[in-house]
This record gives C-alpha cells, structure tokens and sequence, in this order.
C-alpha cells in the first residue's frame, strides 16, 4: 500500500478527531458539511496520487468516484457509513480490486465504515431499474473526483432511461416501504426510545420526501422544497430547523456512544441533555425538557412528511366515500379533492371564525384539511384572540368538533399540530409537548389529554378488543357527555404548571377556562370535579383494600352522586388506556371494576350495603355448615366461623374457607402450615399459610421467600380471632422446576428456624446480594416516598410506600414495620412498571391505630433508614 495514501488516511483521522473534538463545543453549525469535505479530501487526494488509476487507461475507459446517500448529501454524521461508487464508462477492469485496496481499505484501518461498489455505467444503470435500494442512494449522488462528463452521463441518463420512465413505480415502493418502517420502527415522535432515523418522525421521513421531489421534480437541493412550491417560506425554515436539531442529537448520540447508533435509549439521554445545556425549570428536569423539544421537531417532520405524501397523491385515503359526495355547508370553505380549503386566503382575515369552522366541517365530514388550508390556519391563527374564543358560536363550534364521533379520524390532532388548539384553549400551551421521564407515559401530556378524548369517544366499540364492556354500557347511560368530553381534554391541564398535585392545580383552572366560554356554574364545578378526581379511583383501586367496606364508603363520600361516579369511571378506563400498554391491562380493569360497583352499591343503598354485607356472611355460614355431615365437625367448623374476621368471611370463597378450615385443623401446636398449588396464571404459585400469629410474622414470610429467589406478586393477610394468621401469597416459584418440591422443602425449612429465632434474614439477604436497587438511569427512578394515611379507615392506619424495586424490598419495609412495633393487617402488593407501590394497613402492638404525634415521623424515617437508595430520590417532603 503506497505511503502517500496511509498518510492521507492517517491525516483524514487526525482532522476527523479535531472537528469531533470541537463538534460538542457548539463552534460547528455546518459540522456535517465539514466531514463531507474532510471525506472529499481524501479521496481527491488518493486519486491524484493513485498508482494503480494511471495504469487503468483513464483516456480509454473513464472512472470517477461518486458520494452517495448521506455522503452524498453532504449529511455525514459522525460514525455513519461512508457510501461510495466507483463508476467506470466501460467494463470494470481487474485493477478495479487493487484500486479498492489503495483507497478504501486505509479508511477500514482508521475505523471508517464504507460502503462500496464498482460498477460500469451499462451495469449500473441496469441494476438501478431492477433494485430501487440501488436507485435511492443514486438519487443523492454526488461527484467528488474523476472524470466529471461521467458522472454528468450518468445522472442524465438516470433520469431519462429509469426514472422517466420507471417514475410512478419507484414512488410507490417508496411509500410501500416507509409505511413499512413505520409499522417496523413505530412513532419515533412518541416511543419512549425513539429511532432518529428510521422512525415516524425520523430523518428517513424527510429523506423520502427528498426523494420523491428529485424524481418528481428534479429538485437539486433542500432550499429547492420551497422555491418548487412543496413548502411554504415558514413551513422550510421550520424544517430547517428541526432537521439540525435532529442531526445535532444523532451526531452527539454517535459520540456518545462511540458507534452508529440511532435508538436514543434511555442511559443516553439525560447525558445528552446535559451535553445540549438543558437545565431544570418549570418543574420539569432537563431530560424531560429534552425530550419534549425532541418529540416536537420529529412530530413536526411526520406532518409534514404526510402532509407532502398526501398533497401529492401517494397517502391512504378514505374509501368510504365518492370523491363529490362531500359538500361544505360553510361559505368560504370548499371541498377540493379529498380535503378542505378555504375558497379564499383573504376571506379568513375577514371572518376569522372560518378558522374553527373549517374544523368543525373536517369534523362532519370527515376529510382533512389541505397542506394550504394548514398554512393559513397557522398564518391567521393569532386572529383567534380572547373576543373571539369567547363568542357562542365559536365555542359551539368546537363543541361540536369535541363531541363528533372518532372512528379513526381525530380533528383535535390538527387543531393541535396547527397551532389552533392553543390558540382557544390557552392552557393547552404548556402542556403540548411536556414529558414525563418514566416508563409508563409514552405521549406527551397535550397528546395523551386528545387520545384519552378519543378513546372514550370510540369505548362502546372497543368492548371486543382491549376496552372494558362496562364502559361501552356506561357511557349510553352518561347523561352530560359534553361534560364528560371535557373533563377528559382538561383532566392533566395542571401538569403544565410547576409543583405537586396536578390534579388540584388543573382544578384551579377549570373556573378561568370554562368561566370564558360561557358555562354554567354548575357545569364549571362538574368537569372541574373531574379534574380533581380523575385518580382517585385508579389510585384507590391498585392502593386500598377494595374488600373493605370503608373504602367503598369513603370514594362515595367524595363523588356522592351516581352519574359522576359514572363519568368518573369513564375517564378513568379512558385515561388509562391512553397513558399505554402498560398501564391498562385485564388486572387492572379488574380491580376498577369491583371498586366501582362497590361504590355504586353504597351510593344506591346508602344505609342498605352493612345488611347486605351481614346476609352475605349469613349465608357463607349456611352454605359452609350444610356441605358437613359430621355433628363434630359441625360443631367444630361452627366455632371456628365465630372467630373468623368479617372482611376475611366477606372476600373468600365458600371453597376457600373449607380448605382454609382443614389447613387450620392440620397447624396443631406447629409453629405453621402452608398449603401451595398452581394459580390461574402460568408460572405463578398461590401460597397459603397458616401460622400462629406473632409480630413479625408477615415479614419473616417475605424475607424467607427472597431468601429462597420467590417473588412476591401479591398478598392478602388475614387475622383471626382466635390469633391465627391466614397469609396467602400469590408467587412466582423458585427457578429450576426440577427441583421445584426441594426448594419450597427448603424455604418450610428456613421459615421454622426464622420464627425459632434462629434464622437473621437480614445478615443472610445482605450475603447473597439483597438490598440492592435495579439499575435504572437516576433522572427515571421516580423519588422514593413514604405517605401515611390515618383518614380513609376507622381502625388501621395506612402506610403507603413508593421505592425502586429490588431483592428483599417488602422484607426491608415490613421488618421496619415490625420494628415500631406495628402489625400488618392488609398488605396491597403492586409492581408497576415505573414503581413498587406496596401499601399496608397497621395497627400498632395494642390493636390502635398510629396517629399520636410525631408517630407518622418515626415511621417514615424508619422505612427511608431501611432503602438502598440516593437521598437525591427521597421525596423532598418527607
């Protein structure tokens, strides 16, 4: 290999190191632009100083070396491949190899990636007909050195003999295939770990565009979008600038991560905001800030992807309908084609209610707006002042637009993506691309208030899919359904403003916004309700003892009214459903369910639900007693009955208790009995032990199964009379199914010595690696919290607590509970994704409850003592 082209590639990659060095420092704007050059450089240098070109015959049989796909649009990003093309006029000649190994491979043994391929013009021409992969990069190619009349050859006879002709079929593979990536890849505008390059809302949205305006017509350049009428002046400089948001965070994501890499996962983002200079404010951390500009720039490249692709033919259309069947009823607004525009631009200055109404006849019609219809919205939007927002007819507009049906088609989309939305409802500003750094949120806020709009527009037909049949019934039965649309457009308004409980500063709101458009007071104090509550079912259901009366009593207390309770149940499955996957699941909509007609039952029957619930246990007794024979047993099933727990014979099944009964006549003067058998659910075991009650016992059981590698999911706890302890564990097994009966013989093993005393579960857990946190980037894990509740029942007091999950967790806060002398009577285990919400109800070793002052402080420095966690993440209110 000849000295002079090591050197050159050694000089490419010391100046590559400096323009890398100096890229994060903000000095390079063109940065990209720099590296392409750099790259130029190279290989006009490796071409001049050739010894195998002079030996090919360049006079005889032309070459030159071409840039193509990123390289050829002078976008090369830091470690993105080099595309080349060495095109020869004639055959490619046996040299061709050794010129490769001159040029190309001192570039491999500086770290570069190239990709190459040497061909003559007949063969490449041939394979661009037949391979449209081929066909693309060509489409961004770019001469760098050789013979230029070559590449000039090429790129006319491209267009004249492939893409003239070829033009419409090329168009539709494009399309074909981006629908295709999208489906692949997903919304990169709205995944929680966006693909900048491949998803919706990527750069490979605007490469396509880029593509179909070369081949439609001839665009040479980006700034060519505008000058050919694809793009208005605005909509370009728009595009601009977020396409060098986007490359200025994929070239920084290379640095970061010292490779190609496009998935912004989450161990590099709040690096990046770091690097980008973002800092806390508003309540939102630098990441969340980050990601909310991020979700904007590649929200605004997927409208304008589909914008274009539909202006210019190529987007899905409606089918339901023939092209002139649709007429606007509105003056001033005309159906053209399968969208609506204004007849006249200078007609909306005039009548700038055409603004909202255009959408209102998008709404009725279901078409969508034109790409120039768009721009006159967001041109003329500012005349949508506080006058105009407030007239009658505008706002019986947009009710109209909120309470249209929404199939598929969701009119709010385009108000939001117009800037319309903002301009008539203020509020909506703060919240349209707000994010919420946590596995759990995937939209952001103002996004995810329109598709929890949407979903409840669409629950009576989601019965059969994922949705809830109680909801479809429900919502036939809500009376004020306008009210009920509202509340859940507004329901996370306050999440645009800084500081805690969002639920409350949203309701403090709900007056001014709706105070504006005209509503009634009684109406403003519905949906401001709403707003207020929109959690406390979902909250109440994953977080309390549904199976207890008062819990039933105290959601009453705070709805006291059928038809709000309905709304209320409404927006709740809606809200869920719109937050993600992950958040809505058949668990869940279990639990809101049985909490919902257990409110529904005290606020029918009011006095009646005591009775109910005394005939309920009346006729367990009967059921229990009648399937006995024996007078013994009889006798002895009768007074095990009297000592049973109320909430214990209200919530367990006839065919439990008998198990539970025989269970407790086998533990004798044993220390306990556990029975376990296979759950609903694969892989899971359910656990039921019996045990003579002593403090300490909930969480000697927690820390010997953490011990034995048996993850909790879920625990119920039952106290009889009679100081018996029912426990019964929902568990995965330990691993290896094998020796599955030797594990759980070793874990009765371990229990005994725990309750003997001989066993320190702490010292055990520590030595085989308990007590440690779940590796998470530090801006996601949620803060740890403590919260004592002495409110919502009469007899325990509540202790909820929020932490990271990890090995040991319910041990550490139960062992902690033991500590101050606390007995834990309910235990609600929850693993969210983001989250363990574990919450007990305790009474301290007298049978009180905890509310003597300065007791809720010791507890809750006594659980913070117990968790493995940064002091950064405790709850500043703790």
């Amino acid at each position: 290999m000849p000295k002079t082209t090591t050197s050159a590639a050694e000089k490419l990659r010391h100046q590559r190191n400096r323009l890398f060095r100096d890229f994060p420092k903000g000095r390079l704007p063109d940065f990209m632009l720099q590296h392409s050059r750099l790259l130029d450089e190279y290989f006009r240098n490796s071409f001049e100083a050739s010894r195998i070109g002079p030996r090919m015959n360049i006079t005889r049989n032309p070459y030159v070396i071409i840039a193509q796909g990123g390289y050829g649009r002078d976008d090369q990003c830091v470690h993105s491949d080099v595309d080349l093309l060495i095109l020869f006029e004639k055959r490619v000649p046996e040299k061709a190899e050794a010129l490769i190994r001159e040029i190309v491979y001192p570039l491999w043994d500086i770290g570069l990636e190239v990709g190459h391929a040497t061909r003559s013009l007949k063969e490449c021409l041939s394979l661009a007909t037949k391979d449209f992969e081929i066909l693309t990069p060509l489409l961004d190619a770019r001469f760098v050195c050789g013979m230029s009349k070559l590449y000039s050859t090429l790129m006319q006879m491209m267009r004249e003999k492939v893409i003239k002709r070829r033009a419409r079929k090329v168009v539709d593979w494009l399309v074909e295939t981006n629908q295709e990536r999208h489906v692949r890849f997903g919304d990169s505008a709205y995944l929680l770990e966006p693909n900048l390059k491949e998803g919706q809302g990527g750069l490979r949205d605007y490469h396509t565009m880029l593509w179909i305006a070369r081949i439609k017509s001839n665009l040479k350049q980006p700034r060519d979008f505008e000058y050919l009428g694809y793009l208005s002046h605005e909509e370009y400089r728009q595009m601009v600038a977020a396409l060098r948001f986007i490359f200025d965070v994929r070239n920084r994501l290379h640095l970061l991560s010292n490779r190609k890499n496009d998935q912004l996962h989450f161990e590099n983002q709040i690096r990046l905001a770091r690097a980008l200079g973002y800092r806390r404010s508003n309540g939102q951390q630098p990441v969340e800030q980050f990601l909310g500009d991020l979700h904007e720039q590649m929200e605004f490249i997927k409208q304008q992807h589909l914008i274009f692709l539909f202006e210019q033919g190529y987007e899905k259309r409606s089918r339901r309908f023939k092209r002139r069947s649709k007429i606007a009823k509105i003056e001033g607004i005309v159906v053209k084609g399968d969208a609506l525009t204004f007849s006249a631009s200078h007609l909306v200055k005039a009548n700038p209610r055409q603004l909202i109404q255009i959408f209102e006849e998008s709404a009725r019609l279901k078409l969508p707006l034109d790409a120039e219809a768009r721009r006159v919205v967001r041109e003329f939007g500012h005349l949508l002042d506080a006058d105009l927002r407030a007239r009658p007819d505008v706002v019986r507009s947009f009710e109209k637009i909120l309470m249209a049906p929404a199939p598929t088609f969701n009119v709010l989309n385009a108000m939001l993506h117009t800037g319309l939305l903002a301009r008539f409802l203020p509020a909506f500003e703060m919240v349209i691309n707000r994010i919420q750094y946590d596995e759990y949120h995937i939209y952001p806020v103002g996004r995810h208030l329109l598709r929890t709009v949407m979903l409840l527009k669409q629950i009576k037909d989601l019965q059969n899919g994922n949705g809830d049949p109680l909801a479809a019934e429900l919502w036939s039965e809500v009376k004020s359904k306008k009210l009920l649309l509202w509340g859940a457009l507004l329901h996370d308004i306050g999440k645009g403003q800084p500081g805690k409980n969002h639920s409350a500063r949203g309701e403090a709101l709900i007056p001014e916004i709706l105070g504006e458009k005209g509503y009634k007071p009684e109406d403003i104090e519905s949906v401001a309700f709403l707003v207020r509550e929109h959690l406390l079912l979902a909250k109440t259901a994953a977080r309390r003892d549904i199976n207890d009366e008062e819990t039933a009593i105290y959601c009453a207390r705070r709805i006291n009214d059928v038809e709000r309770l309905r709304m209320l149940y409404l927006l709740t499955v809606a809200d869920a459903m719109a937050t993600g996957p992950k958040a809505w699941n058949s668990w869940t909509a279990t639990l809101l369910r049985d909490l919902f007609f257990k409110v529904l039952n005290v606020l029918e029957n009011r006095e009646l639900a005591t009775q109910e619930a005394v005939a309920l246990v009346a006729r367990k007794h009967d059921e229990l007693l009648a399937a006995i024979k024996s007078k013994k047993h009889r006798r002895e099933l009768e007074t095990l009955f009297e000592v049973m727990s109320p909430r214990y014979l209200l919530n367990v099944p006839v065919e439990n208790i008998q198990s539970h009964a025989a269970l407790f006549q086998r533990l004798g003067s044993e220390r306990f009995v556990w029975d376990v058998e296979p759950g609903m659910a694969d892989e899971t075991r359910i656990v039921t032990v019996c045990a003579h009650d002593q403090p300490g016992l909930f969480s000697r059981i927690a820390g010997v199964f953490t011990l034995n590698r048996i993850n909790i999911l879920d625990a119920q706890v039952f106290t009889w009379r009679n100081n018996t302890a029912l426990d019964i564990f929902k568990v995965q097994p330990p691993p290896d199914p094998i020796f599955e009966d030797e594990k759980w013989e070793k874990a009765r093993g371990d229990l005994n010595l725990a309750l003997e005393g001989q066993l320190d579960i702490e010292t055990n857990l520590a030595a085989c690696g308990g007590h440690k946190r779940r590796g998470r980037p530090p801006a996601m894990a949620r803060p740890v919290r403590v919260e004592i509740d002495n409110t919502t029942s009469s007899f325990f007091t509540i202790v909820e607590v929020f932490a990271e999950d990890f090995p040991g967790l319910l041990f550490c806060i139960t062992n902690a509970l033991f500590q101050c002398r606390l007995d834990v009577w309910v235990a609600k285990i929850a693993t969210h994704v983001d989250q363990v919400v574990d919450v007990f109800y305790v009474r301290d070793f007298d049978g009180q409850k905890v509310d003597a002052p300065g007791e809720e402080k010791v507890i809750k420095d006594a659980i913070y003592a117990v968790l493995p966690i940064e002091s950064a993440l405790l709850e500043t209110t703790n």
